[in-house]
């Protein structure tokens, strides 16, 4: 699918770090990125993910896809499409093989920069963000035998590594689970190395004031992206699930490509920014499909996408979290209610990206949810 608008505000790729910055709220420009490990004030305060609860140790292997039947939406300069991928796999061997961090070493340099505005409630200093480990070994052999397949769409302006702890705790359980970035939305994306049209960190396009033809060709490019992606690693009948804009990608992927089996909306809008309805919400679907939202984020616009989809029946269901707000479905659900404990965010904040609902029931809740839906649909042979 070749995207139908073009942004007219751009990022360059020298000094992305820089423009990234001066694009978001008219912040003053930062330096440039590099894949060295960031500085970071003594103090700064470490996070942790919550283990996943499976039988299964997670192994953990980094792919970097390129398309070269596509440009890239946001960058044309670099002349094709570039993904990077985390394929997370059950492993029996887990102690003797490295965690591997929720963010690179430059990714982590750029997020220390761009969270607070990516994200207005993060904090602007204080936190290591390098520090942080998922319960995922990198280098760890997988298990033998075929598994059912899972792809995960992080929500706009969030990379795939906001998606750690959701996808480990599935890979525990027997899946294989492939969390995608979307390059150009994300917040910040290392690669192996730099190209012609883009430096080795690449940090997001977006910007608070987002418009319809910008959100058009967010999902348009997801959508493509997570096709490209069955193709590339030869997968056919698979689950997605996402976040937000990632919620509204997979979504619509799931009408578009018959490989998709189920998939789960986690509070991804069903239309256009000006209204008009994604085909999925207008045709409705015949394939299992799972909303999933929260007391705090609902709205009238989201209520109208899905029920207009709720309206031509099928296996199509609606669950709703209480106490909770958007980012509960994302790592963020564990680690800001950390940062309120540091003195780092507020109550305010928290509950604005979360909700008041304490981590110990949140982050259980959504690992169920989401696993119980793909229990049915995609069960792990026994």
């Amino acid at each position: 699918m070749t995207p139908d608008h073009a942004p007219a505000r751009r990022t360059v790729a020298k000094g992305a770090l820089a423009g990234a910055a001066a694009l978001l709220l008219g912040a003053a420009p930062a330096p440039a990125a590099s894949a060295s490990a960031p500085a970071v004030p003594s103090g700064a305060r470490s996070l942790r993910l919550p283990a996943p609860t499976g039988p299964y140790a997670v192994g953990a292997t980094v792919r970097h896809l390129v398309d070269s039947s596509r440009n890239d939406p946001w960058e044309p300069a670099i002349g094709v499409r570039e993904l990077m991928v985390t394929v997370l796999r059950p492993t029996a061997a887990g102690r003797g093989f490295p965690r591997m961090p929720q963010l690179t070493p430059g990714a982590a340099e750029a997020f220390t920069v761009l969270a607070p505005l990516v994200r207005p409630r993060l904090p602007a200093a204080g936190v290591d963000w390098a520090a942080t480990l998922t319960h995922a070994r990198t280098g760890a052999p997988p298990l033998p035998g075929r598994r059912p397949v899972l792809l995960h769409s992080p929500g706009g302006g969030d990379s795939r590594a906001m998606g750690s702890s959701l996808a480990i705790d599935l890979a525990s359980h027997g899946w294989t689970v492939v969390t995608v970035d979307h390059p150009g939305d994300a917040s910040e994306v290392e690669f192996p190395d730099g190209r012609p049209g883009r430096e080795r960190v690449r940090t997001t396009v977006l910007r608070p004031d987002l418009d319809a033809g910008t959100f058009r060709t967010m999902i348009d490019t997801r959508v493509a992206d997570l096709r490209f992606v069955l193709d590339a690693l030869r997968l056919d009948r698979v689950g997605l699930y996402g976040h937000s804009a990632g919620g509204t990608a997979v979504a619509q992927a799931l009408h578009e490509d018959p490989r998709v089996a189920a998939a789960v909306n986690l509070e991804g809008y069903l239309d256009r920014m000006d209204g008009a309805l994604l085909p999925v919400a207008r045709e409705g679907t015949d394939r299992p499909l799972l909303l999933a939202g929260t007391d705090g984020f609902r709205d009238d616009r989201l209520d109208r996408s899905w029920s207009a989809l709720l309206a031509h029946g099928g296996p199509v269901a609606r669950r709703e979290l209480a106490d909770s707000d958007h980012w509960v479905f994302t790592d963020y659900a564990a680690l800001v209610p950390q940062l309120q404990a540091a003195g780092l965010t507020t109550a305010a904040g928290r509950a604005e990206m979360v909700g008041t609902v304490d981590p110990r029931v949140s982050v259980p809740a959504v690992r169920k949810l989401v696993r119980s839906f793909f229990a049915r649909h995609l069960p792990v042979p026994r």
